[in-house]
């Protein structure tokens, strides 16, 4: 185990020295961190490289190309909340190729998950619903919060007796390959010029566009009344054509769907972890 000094998951330049040097085999990343760090090394610092694993944020096919430029090592995507840590599904995600958010995969083992609507009741392949979280590795529920843990630890209806199921607020649906395709948060859901709208999921078609490496959508409100405003960085290297943009997500989205602004920026801001 090779430990990194304080804060220096901050700084590309020094993580890839230190896996030069100690001849890191594998490693993990957030995935604005995997992007930031791929624009910034070079191949020959990478060569000890076999697998990186990348959770905590949705994972852009863009910066699963852009790693892949830098490094030949397999990149895996896994998903896990804290009530269910560390990771609780995974994929492969090496040869990732279409545009948009890669598949979070399947089950780990003695792990269950359900993607079911209001009632409970499981979608269909294609069809959004919440992620719910079963199996040996679930916490018991919230220190001192009787009330939380009752309202996100609840009764599984597809286990047996005493079974519980951990509702994750996240929103999801299976891909026609059995695998899952994270969308955003329920919680997420704004009231848009009276449509109730996702914005995981305009997020989710902004990144499909190969230009957008990661996006953001919030409704603004200015002098002439809300707007629905998509904040964007661009791949590396690449251009961002708003006008183009704007006539490729009418396509895949309805009308009220489509922001009326696109605003292109270098980077989005960091919070204090990085």
């Amino acid at each position: 185990l090779v430990v990194a000094t304080h804060d220096g998951h901050r700084d590309p330049g020094y993580l890839a020295s230190v896996i030069a040097d100690q001849g890191v085999t594998v490693t993990d990343f957030v995935p604005t961190m995997l992007s930031v760090f791929a624009g910034a090394v070079s191949a020959e610092l990478l060569g000890s490289l076999r697998d990186v694993f990348v959770i905590g944020e949705a994972l852009p096919a863009q910066a699963v190309r852009d790693f892949g430029v830098v490094s030949s090592a397999r990149v895996h995507n896994l998903y896990g909340p804290t009530e269910a840590a560390v990771s609780i599904t995974f994929a492969d995600v090496t040869d990732a190729v279409d545009g948009g958010v890669v598949s979070i995969g399947v089950p780990q083992w003695n792990s269950q998950v359900f993607v079911l609507d209001s009632r409970l009741r499981p979608v269909p392949v294609g069809v959004a619903g919440e992620l719910y979280l079963a199996g040996d590795q679930l916490a018991r529920g919230y220190v001192s919060r009787p009330d939380l843990s009752a309202d996100r630890f609840v009764a599984n209806p597809f286990g047996g007796a005493g079974a519980r199921m951990y509702r994750t607020g996240d929103l999801v649906r299976w891909g026609v390959s059995g695998e899952l395709e994270y969308i955003g948060r329920t919680d997420f859901q704004v009231k848009f010029r009276g449509q109730r709208i996702e914005l995981g999921e305009i997020e989710s078609a902004l990144v499909a566009d190969v230009s957008v490496s990661v996006s953001s959508v919030a409704v603004v409100s200015t002098v002439t009344g809300d707007q629905l405003v998509g904040y964007v960085v661009p791949a590396s290297g690449a251009v961002v054509d708003t006008a183009a943009l704007v006539d490729s997500l009418g396509a895949v989205l309805p009308s009220y769907m489509v922001p009326s602004q696109i605003m292109v920026l270098d980077a989005f801001p960091l919070n204090a972890s990085g």
